[in-house]
């Protein structure tokens, strides 16, 4: 299943995003062949009100509570707050797009809503599919069934696309969620979770099947780690929250850092890898744990990328200017054993190119989408990942070299990589150096979620505890009924 909207649609300016969502009706959803039945009301009311509460453990009991009427709804009624929420999200995409830019600062209004947008596309309950075995001694049945309340925590830069994304996976396996999101991002996924209550309250008489802590900290972080209603963490963000998560004695499903490189052969169509790198590297700015930061082109070809590049759009930065952006991105803090480790500036995260290029000591033409300096592997830009849309090109002698200095920066991650190369032993040898959980060749970055490639998307990748892209099937047991001997038919 891939997303339903298209690599011409999200590379386009805002206005061409509105004529869309003006000129194509919400999706039309099938109804449940079997309407699901209201819910009784759940035993606890929020003060904040539709699913919204103050204290973590409140939102993890009424969570609970929610999910015990979705299970009387059957799959039926799964399906049918799935349909509500990619309904909604289609519906309220420029509203909501512009409500998260308006809160964090960071990223494109124009992708904010194509990310929306792309809701629709998620897989759903038809994700689940049971298998079946008999025999001489029975029938077996291996079927998916939930959890019960997934504690999911959620980043600032996609608010409420992970919130959405994570309500359809985590619904679709029968589960009740509780969501303590970035503080930067909370009262956007705070509305959010708000609006679709209302709407799961009105059209199936759920009560909070999906909450949300109205303040959150790392004091409800806790909280929930500790609740005895959450049977299962989900964190989208960096690696402490990560590092948190993975201590807390319950199962977690962790979407952690990545810092993916690029690397270019001499056998690439050096044309189509600067747009598809642009397409990618500046999409919302650079947000995207998937986006391309840093590239490694092989010297026979270096210097025909960068007069590619500059004829693609990308806009370079001389050393100078280089150096002057690289101090207002970066700033070193002690780590107490008597080193020091570089910090991003959270200022520039997911800001304009055009900023970049002003703070940078210099002017880039308006509607520039990416900026890029050539430097050595051990720049800061090459190494850290920044999330933002300026991105270092490196020269390599060879081949060897490229995959060998694109899994240094990567840092064992194992988050995503991208290869442009007509070379399939190139592939292979750089496929099997970085083990990365999505691997792209001869695309942009967003073909592994769908956009420009066959697939479908998700905004939690679960790369450090190894589930992947997360789907449906993700957030489920796996339930084995077995019946012996007695009904055989010959």
């Amino acid at each position: 299943m891939s997303l339903q909207i298209n690599e011409t649609m999200l590379k386009s300016v805002v206005e061409d995003v509105l004529r869309k969502l003006g000129e194509s009706p919400a999706p039309a959803f099938a109804k449940p062949q079997t309407a699901p039945k209201p819910a009784s009301a759940p035993k606890k009311v929020s003060k904040s009100g539709h699913g919204v509460f103050e204290k973590a453990d409140d939102a993890a009991a009424a969570a609970a509570e929610g999910q015990k009427q979705l299970r009387k709804l059957g799959i039926a009624g799964r399906k049918a707050v799935i349909d509500i929420v990619k309904r909604t999200c289609a519906e309220k995409a420029k509203e909501w797009g512009q409500l998260e830019l308006d809160e964090t600062k960071i990223g494109r209004i124009e992708h904010k809503i194509a990310k929306l947008v792309g809701i629709p596309g998620l897989p759903g309950v038809e994700w689940l599919e049971p298998r079946g075995m008999s025999g001489d001694h029975g029938i077996t049945m291996e079927e998916n069934t939930p959890f019960g309340v997934v504690a999911a925590i959620t980043p600032v830069t996609h608010s409420i696309p992970t919130a959405s994304c994570n309500i359809i996976s985590m619904v679709a396996a029968g589960n009740g969620v509780v969501f303590n999101a970035h503080p930067g991002g909370a009262n956007c996924a705070a509305e959010a979770i708000r609006h679709f209550n209302q709407l799961f309250e009105k059209e199936l008489g759920l009560h909070n099947l999906v909450t949300i802590v109205e303040h959150p900290s790392i004091d409800s972080f806790n909280a929930l780690c500790a609740s005895e209603h959450v049977n299962l963490l989900c964190v989208t963000g960096g690696p402490g929250v990560v590092n948190a998560a993975m201590k807390s004695g319950k199962r977690a499903i962790c979407a952690g850092p990545g810092n993916p490189p690029v690397v270019i052969d001499t056998t690439a169509d050096l044309n189509k890898a600067a747009k598809d790198i642009i397409f990618g590297a500046a999409f919302d700015n650079n947000l995207l744990c998937i986006g391309e930061k840093q590239i490694f082109v092989l010297d026979a070809v270096y210097d025909q990328f960068i007069q590619a590049f500059k004829a693609a759009g990308a806009f370079k930065l001389n050393d100078k200017q280089l150096e002057t952006l690289t101090k207002q991105v970066f700033t070193f803090k002690p780590d107490g054993g008597g080193c020091s480790h570089p910090v991003l500036s959270r200022e520039l995260v997911g800001a304009h190119a055009t900023t970049l290029a002003e703070r940078a000591g210099t002017k880039c033409p308006a509607g520039t989408e990416l900026l890029f300096a050539e430097t050595d592997a051990s720049h800061l830009f090459v190494q850290e990942e920044q999330m933002m849309p300026m991105i270092p090109v490196v020269r390599v002698r060879n081949i060897e070299e490229a995959i060998e200095q694109a899994a240094i920066s990567e840092h064992g991650y194992k988050h995503s990589s991208m290869i442009h190369s007509l070379n399939v032993v190139n592939m292979g040898a750089m496929a099997r150096a970085l083990d990365s959980t999505l691997f792209v060749k001869n695309g942009s970055c967003m073909a592994g979620l769908g956009v420009g490639g066959e697939g479908y998307s998700s905004f939690s990748i679960a790369t450090t505890t190894g589930e992947g892209i997360t789907t449906p099937d993700t957030f489920t047991r796996r339930r084995r009924c077995v019946l012996v001997d007695s009904l055989q038919m010959y």
